[in-house]
């Protein structure tokens, strides 16, 4: 009998580098939690994981109710049902397109407003000439985690008696001298997804200013039931698994080490592009007052002094396996189901226009080493060659 010779098979070295990676807790670690859930057969439906974890939230995040979801897009459209939001809503072009999606699923028609030149969130000075009779709320986003102006949004809000529901996907841990981000307006949206910073696989929630708000998302987001004869409203099935629960609460155990490093990446980041010149960084280093930021992203704008083109750097980044993103390009307003909209046009959103052109995202994620660090900087710091 002949034997065949011995292969070896060389090992893939994937040395992409992509714009995030999520931050994942050791499996062994996770293994316990998933014997729990394998005992007691609770997989959905309000589980004990689900119960922990949305408490383990309210108090990492210091809010007073909070409702978890399967995904934040989800969140984001029961959020709207909840207030019963209808006719217009003021919003973003920048942002993932989510934020006007769950508008749209809920046919309401966005009204795009220009963002502020200098944190790209929405500008409260272009909201009051926004306003019709059909307004009828706000939907900011704090954009890369640095908070809205919340004092100047909410006094608008006020005086025309308009909602305000943040779409807080990057604001996971973000704080001012006030306590936290997501405890302000009517309600805050957060996202899980494996892309944020904290992440349950996927998942999101939606922070409740108060119980009687929270029963209601509760019964929306599980078909309206009250019990299995009762159902009082119209609701969808976003309810979070016992496995995405499950993961958070290991998740959470991790969190603080993962902040930190995504902060010694930040610095990093800054100081060695503090002398690139056409560089401007806009991640979050300065703030309201007592700012706590959570170093979601690492966004640039390229400046006309800057040597090359966005797109130029961006596709020479490829080419070296470096896949930065161009978050957010295009606007929201640009795309198909919203270009036909008055507000949608650029000449109402120069602001916004000129960010998207010039916007590159930088891989920020905590397993991302030093020497990667610096050959991404090398690549921006010298697109036309001549790196050291």
């Amino acid at each position: 009998m002949s034997s065949l010779p011995v292969r070896l098979v060389e090992p893939v070295i994937d040395d992409r580098i992509f714009v995030t990676q999520p931050h994942l807790a050791p499996l062994a670690e996770f293994l316990p939690y998933l014997e729990k859930i394998w005992s007691s057969k609770v997989l959905t439906n309000g589980g004990p994981f689900h119960q922990q974890l949305e408490q383990a939230l309210c108090e990492y995040l210091g809010v007073e109710h909070l409702a978890l979801f399967t995904n934040g897009t989800l969140a984001l459209v029961t959020a709207l049902q909840a207030h019963r939001i209808t006719g217009e809503v003021i919003t973003t072009p920048y942002s993932f397109v989510a934020t006007a999606h769950s508008l749209l699923w809920n046919g309401i028609k966005p009204v795009f407003v220009d963002v502020d030149p200098d944190t790209l969130n929405l500008d409260p000075e272009k909201i009051e000439a926004a306003i019709t009779p059909q307004t009828t709320a706000i939907l900011p986003v704090h954009c890369y985690g640095r908070p809205c102006n919340l004092d100047a949004i909410q006094k608008i809000a006020d005086n025309y008696n308009l909602k305000v529901i943040y779409d807080a996907a990057h604001a996971f841990g973000v704080k001012t001298d006030v306590g936290s981000v997501l405890a302000h307006g009517d309600l805050s949206v957060l996202s899980f997804h494996a892309t944020k910073v904290f992440n349950t696989f996927e998942g999101g929630a939606v922070v409740c200013p108060d119980a009687k708000t929270k029963q209601r998302i509760d019964h929306l987001k599980n078909f309206g039931f009250v019990d299995e004869v009762t159902v009082v409203a119209p609701g969808i099935n976003g309810k979070m698994s016992e496995i995405n629960a499950a993961f958070g609460m290991l998740q959470l155990k991790h969190i603080d080490e993962a902040l930190e490093r995504r902060a010694a990446i930040d610095a990093t980041y800054r100081r060695l592009l503090a002398d690139v010149k056409g560089v401007r960084c806009i991640s979050a280093l300065e703030g309201p007052s007592g700012y706590v930021a959570n170093h979601a992203y690492f966004p640039i704008l390229l400046s006309d002094e800057y040597p090359v083109e966005r797109d130029t750097l961006f596709n020479l980044m490829r080419e070296h396996n470096i896949f930065a993103r161009r978050y957010f390009y295009p606007l929201i307003s640009d795309f198909p189901m919203y270009r036909g909209l008055p507000s949608a046009q650029s000449s109402n959103l120069p602001v916004a226009a000129d960010a998207a052109r010039r916007v590159l995202c930088l891989p920020i994620y905590p397993a991302l080493a030093d020497h990667d660090i610096e050959r991404i900087v090398d690549l921006v710091a010298h697109p036309l060659g001549g790196a050291h």
